[in-house]
């Protein structure tokens, strides 16, 4: 397990007061019940906030979602993100635990977050992931989820194959479609939200997800102001539910944003999905 950055922490940006903003932080993570080697790797170092979770075995998945967040947390100090500069960190990774390989298998690792955007002149979250470990947005007590998990539950689920309940039981309910590795260049989802009053993201993987339900999450999250408290909250249910598997969770909170005449309680949001990102 790597943590880059501080574990809680608050960062307020300079600049127009348009694009002025601030948020708080707390991440977290534990092994679990089941696990002998925590996998997970966090990020918590503006303009980034992210979770990797390994795969290919302890040695292996540790050191791959490492290089991930070791390459993410190299954009340290940069006031915005554009989406090549997240896509540039990823292929750096991926070469990197392209040189883990030792014939004991292919090492990989999901990778979900959150970074700081400039969008037609006002600032954003650009949200990406590959895998499936999830982002979630909460604006007053609505949770969403922002991500997709890449997935063969979730592409069964998409063609009205399986529920949402079956899921959770079905034999490949671990296998992801994408993740970064296996020498394959990797491929992100993104998803663009406005930085807005009250705003609060929920970075995690599947540790969580897979045993705590969404309506749980979201209430825990209504229930615990400060993001430490929320992070804490949500390992701990992890743990009760079972602890199968490594849990890390990343709650970051907006402070302070430029003024919004309408917030109605959605969170909108700009897909940019399947795309090659580039620079404007």
């Amino acid at each position: 397990m790597t943590h880059i950055g501080s574990a809680a922490g608050e960062h307020a940006t300079e600049g127009p007061e348009a694009r002025r903003f601030a948020v708080r932080w707390a991440g977290l993570t534990d092994t679990g019940f089941r696990r002998q080697h925590n996998e997970d790797s966090l990020v918590t170092q503006p303009p980034v906030f992210a979770v990797a979770d390994g795969m290919g075995g302890h040695s292996h998945g540790d050191l791959a979602s490492k290089a991930v967040v070791e390459h993410l947390g190299g954009l340290a100090g940069l006031e915005a993100v554009e989406p090549i500069d997240v896509v540039d960190a990823l292929r750096a990774a991926t070469d990197e635990i392209e040189r883990l390989g030792d014939g004991d298998g292919a090492a990989g690792t999901t990778v979900t977050g959150c970074a700081f955007a400039i969008h037609e002149g006002a600032p954003h979250f650009a949200v990406f992931n590959v895998g499936d470990s999830r982002t979630y947005a909460m604006l007053g007590e609505r949770l969403t989820r922002i991500t997709t998990d890449h997935s063969v539950v979730q592409e069964l689920i998409d063609a009205g194959l399986l529920t949402e309940e079956e899921a959770e039981t079905h034999p490949e309910a671990n296998v992801v479609t994408r993740g970064v590795g296996a020498g394959i260049d990797p491929v992100p989802d993104y998803f663009l939200l406005p930085i807005m009053p009250g705003l609060r993201l929920l970075v995690c993987s599947d540790g969580l997800t897979k045993e705590v339900h969404d309506v749980d999450i979201e209430r825990m999250l209504w229930e615990h102001e400060e993001p430490a408290a929320a992070a804490e909250a949500l390992v701990a249910a992890a743990l009760d539910h079972g602890g199968r598997d490594n849990v890390s969770v990343i709650v970051v909170d907006v402070t302070r944003a430029p003024t919004v005449e309408d917030v109605d309680r959605t969170v909108p949001r700009t897909t940019l999905r399947d795309e090659e990102p580039g620079r404007p």
